[in-house]
């Protein structure tokens, strides 16, 4: 079950990551995914 976890993650951040081309876009990624957390968190 760990590794399946681990696999998923790090699929996710490896297409995540590969989705922003520039450090500069990831930041903007990850503000805004902190951002629609804060507003869920409302």
């Amino acid at each position: 079950m760990k590794k399946l976890v681990f696999a998923l993650l790090t699929v996710v951040s490896l297409t995540s990551l590969s989705a922003c081309n520039t450090v500069q876009g990831m930041g903007r990624d990850i503000e805004k995914g902190g951002e629609a957390i804060q507003r869920a968190t409302r």
